[in-house]
C-alpha cells in the first residue's frame, strides 16, 4: 500500500515557500563559467588569527558543551562590543545569548514573543526567511511595501496603516537585505513614535551593521525608550566574514532571554565550544580587517551602482550592506524572466526581487561581495545582455515570458 505523505506532514512547513535565493544559487552552481552575483556571503575568508584561535581551542580539546546562552567570556566581549560601538549596554549574565547564527537568533526570538495569531509587520522588500519564520512560530506576517521613490525606507504613515489590535511587533532590518537601505537615527526616532503609541516590540536585526557607509550606524535599542522593546540581532556572518561559523546572538531585556533559554535548551543546548573561543578574538582583535572589508565594499559599491546606471538599470546608492537593487522594469521582462535569461545567456547569477515579496517585482538583487574583476565581467555581460532586448520587439519578449 503507497503512503500518502501529504496525510503525516505539517500543513504549515508545506505552504512555506522554498528560497528564491537558493533556487538560482543551486542552478547557478550547476553551470560552468557562471559569476554568481547571488548569495550574500563575503568573498573573504575569515581573517587568520581568528582561524588560528579556533583551530588551538580544537586541538586543545575544547569540544564539551558549553553553558546555554554561551561562554561567559564570549558574552561579556559581546555587551562591550554594543557599548563601544553602538552604545548600547547590556549584561552579559542574562541579556545575551550566543545563538547557532542570527537566523536561530530570529527563530528564538518570534517563539518567545508570539502567540497564535499576533501579527508582526514586516517591512518589504525583506530577506526571504523573515515571514516564514513568523509564520513557522505561529505568528501572522502583515507585509509592508516601501518604494524606490523613497529610498526602499518606510514611513510612519504606513506603519500607522497596518496596525491593528492583532499587532505584536515590528521587524526592522537596516541596513536592509536585499535594498541595501540604511536608516538613519531621524527616521529610526519616527519609527519609535509610532512604537511608543501602539505598545509595540521591535526586533531589529543588525547583522550589516559593520557594512554602514555613508553615516554612523544607529541601533534601533539606542533610540530613547527602545531598549526596553527591542530584541536585537547581530552575529558574526557579514562585518567578520564567517558565515559557515554560524555564530549569532542575541541581546534583550532577561524577561526576554529566560524565556528564550528554555526554548533554546530543548531546541540547540549551545554553539560549539570551539567556534565561541574564535568568536572571541574576533571582538577582541579583528576590528582592523573589518575595517579593510568595508573599505573594499564600499569601492566596489560606488563601481556597481555607477555601471549598472550608466547600463540603464535605475539603481540607488544603498547605505549599507553588500547588495544593489535595481530596477529592470524598463527591460518589459518580469524579475523572474531577467534572472533566467541572464544565466542562461550570459552565466551571471542575480536573485530575482520577488523573492524578497511582491514589492521586489521589476527589480534584481546583485551582491558585490566579490572581487572587482568579477564585478567588472559580470557589469559587462549585464550591459550586453540589457542591450540585446533592445532590439527585440514586443512579440520577441513574449516568448521569452
Amino acid at each position: 500500500m503507497s503512503m500518502n505523505y501529504q496525510n503525516y506532514l505539517s500543513k504549515t512547513a508545506i505552504d512555506i515557500e522554498p528560497s528564491g535565493i537558493r533556487k538560482f544559487f543551486d542552478l547557478a552552481a550547476s553551470m560552468e563559467g557562471v559569476i554568481s552575483l547571488g548569495v550574500g556571503e563575503p568573498d573573504f575568508v575569515t581573517p587568520w588569527n581568528i582561524r588560528e584561535v579556533a583551530m588551538e581551542a580544537l586541538q586543545d580539546g575544547y569540544t564539551s558543551y558549553t553553558a546555554n546562552a554561551g561562554l561567559l567570556e564570549l558574552r561579556e566581549e559581546i555587551t562591550a562590543y554594543l557599548k563601544r560601538k553602538f552604545h548600547v549596554d547590556y549584561r552579559a549574565e542574562d541579556q545575551v545569548i550566543v545563538t547557532v547564527g542570527a537566523s536561530q537568533s530570529l527563530d528564538l526570538a518570534f517563539r518567545a514573543i508570539l502567540n497564535p495569531g499576533d501579527e508582526v509587520l514586516v517591512i518589504e522588500p525583506a530577506f526571504v526567511s523573515y515571514a516564514s519564520l513568523v509564520t513557522l512560530a505561529g505568528g501572522v506576517p502583515v507585509r509592508i511595501a516601501t518604494k524606490e521613490e523613497n529610498g526602499f525606507k518606510i514611513t510612519p504613515e504606513q506603519l500607522e496603516a497596518a496596525i491593528t489590535d492583532k499587532t505584536k511587533a515590528i521587524l526592522l532590518c537596516s541596513p536592509n537585505n536585499p535594498t541595501g537601505t540604511c536608516l538613519n537615527k531621524d527616521e529610526l526616532t519616527e519609527i519609535a513614535n509610532v512604537v511608543l503609541k501602539h505598545d509595540l516590540l521591535v526586533v531589529s536585526d543588525e547583522i550589516y551593521a559593520e557594512l554602514a557607509y555613508d553615516q554612523e550606524y544607529t541601533s534601533f535599542a539606542a533610540i530613547p525608550g527602545m531598549y526596553e522593546r527591542t530584541i536585537l540581532i547581530n552575529g558574526f556572518s557579514k562585518g567578520f566574514a564567517m558565515t559557515g561559523w554560524r555564530l549569532g546572538f542575541l541581546s534583550a531585556p532577561s524577561e526576554f532571554i529566560s524565556v528564550m533559554i528554555k526554548i533554546y535548551q530543548y531546541t540547540t543546548m549551545c554553539a560549539p565550544y570551539m567556534l565561541q573561543i574564535g568568536a572571541i578574538e574576533a571582538l577582541r582583535n579583528s576590528s582592523d580587517h573589518v575595517e579593510k572589508m568595508k573599505q573594499n565594499y564600499w569601492r566596489r559599491r560606488n563601481f556597481t551602482v555607477q555601471s549598472l546606471n550608466k547600463i540603464g538599470l535605475d539603481c540607488h546608492t544603498p547605505g549599507g550592506a553588500f547588495y544593489v537593487f535595481p530596477s529592470i522594469k524598463k527591460t518589459g521582462l518580469t524579475s523572474e524572466q531577467f534572472a533566467e535569461e541572464l544565466l542562461q545567456q550570459e552565466k551571471v547569477a542575480v536573485v530575482p526581487g520577488n523573492a524578497f515579496g511582491a514589492s521586489g517585482e521589476g527589480y534584481i538583487r546583485c551582491s558585490y561581495a566579490t572581487s572587482i574583476e568579477q564585478l567588472q565581467e559580470a557589469m559587462n555581460r549585464i550591459g550586453r545582455f540589457t542591450k540585446s532586448l533592445e532590439g527585440k520587439t514586443s512579440q520577441e519578449l513574449e516568448k521569452v515570458k
